[in-house]
């Protein structure tokens, strides 16, 4: 186990440092920070006097030694459209974005995986079938396009959820979280259902199939001929064995909710990290695009390593292949 997790914390190392190389890429070859800052109309002597208090006139490689030693302390330097630190930014907005994230994988997770064992265990009913017309939906439909139907039903006809913010918010040491709040879960409703329908439907449809392929399997056979409850063999035996490819497509959504909720948080005005993002793109605020790229990064490869040591706790086999050195 060790071993295993030294090798994947030397790919993670490996992983950060190209991905810290193109965010530093973007500092050199996306536009000039010195005319952000001071406009086209500067003086070369109030040009000169900036690159130098920004490092800018030192060697490439100097440069980049510095970009990851302050990145290692989470510093990025200033927003170039707001004025103030990056890791202040990312402070007041990344809470945002995680608990919209948290919200929608575990409801995409509680209602995914019983609709899927159902839909395996009693494909032949009514409502089998409906869960599967209503995954392709799910599949199918654009996530803007779903949220502005929520909105539309649910915020604009219905008046049953508000459309935009986060509700009123509770401050815990710096955490600031509207999920300890009733209006802060009023508010989360919509956009996290929204950001859930992919997810749902997409666990649905695996648990289904993993489920089905589980079922014919020669130790299910064996089972049944021991004489065990159909409860035993269906949740025991077969529902474990259905978790470990879910574990992946979970622990890799749950990395795309927070890095990719641009689109979601848009449409609802949540202010988090796709929000954040978005206007820094359209300003051009390479601080905070190089530090939103390190930081989805950092999510991606925490993440993978999880799901790799869930694997483990899952699957006994895969325990059983690393004592026998397979």
């Amino acid at each position: 186990m060790l071993a295993f997790i030294l090798r994947r914390l030397a790919q993670a190392l490996v992983v950060m440092a190209v991905v810290a190389a193109v965010a530093f890429a973007l500092f050199q070859y996306v536009g000039d920070p010195v005319t952000f800052l001071l406009g086209q109309d500067a003086t070369p002597e109030e040009r000169a006097r900036i690159r130098s208090e920004l490092g800018l006139d030192r060697p490439v490689l100097v440069q980049f030694g510095h970009f990851v030693w302050n990145a290692l302390h989470g510093e990025f330097g200033m927003s170039l459209r707001q004025g103030v630190k990056v890791s202040q930014l990312f402070a007041e907005r990344l809470p945002a974005t995680l608990e919209l994230a948290f919200v929608a994988a575990a409801l995409a997770l509680l209602v995914g995986v019983p609709m899927g064992v159902y839909a395996a265990l009693r494909r032949g009913t009514w409502l089998a079938q409906v869960f599967m017309t209503v995954s392709l939906l799910g599949v199918s439909l654009p996530t803007f396009f779903i949220g502005i139907l929520l909105i539309l039903v649910f915020a604009v006809n219905l008046g049953w959820f508000p459309s935009f913010g986060r509700g009123t918010l509770v401050d815990l040491g710096g955490w600031k979280t509207g999920l300890l709040t009733l209006k802060g879960w009023h508010h989360i409703t919509l956009p996290a259902l929204t950001l859930a329908v992919f997810q749902l439907t997409l666990i649905m449809r695996l648990v289904r199939a993993e489920m089905l392929e589980v079922l014919r399997s020669d130790y299910i056979k064996f089972a049944r001929a021991r004489g065990l409850s159909d409860r035993a063999v269906h949740f025991g035996h077969a529902l474990r064995n259905t978790l470990v490819p879910v574990i992946t497509i979970t622990g890799l959504q749950l990395g795309g909710l927070i890095a990719f909720a641009i689109i979601t948080e848009t449409v609802f005005q949540w202010p988090g990290m796709g929000l954040l993002f978005i206007q820094a793109v359209s300003f051009a605020d390479v601080p905070v695009m190089a530090a939103y790229l390190c930081l989805i990064a950092l999510i991606f490869v925490v993440i993978n390593l999880v799901v790799d040591l869930l694997y483990v706790a899952v699957d006994p086999r895969l325990r059983l292949d690393g004592r026998s050195g397979h």
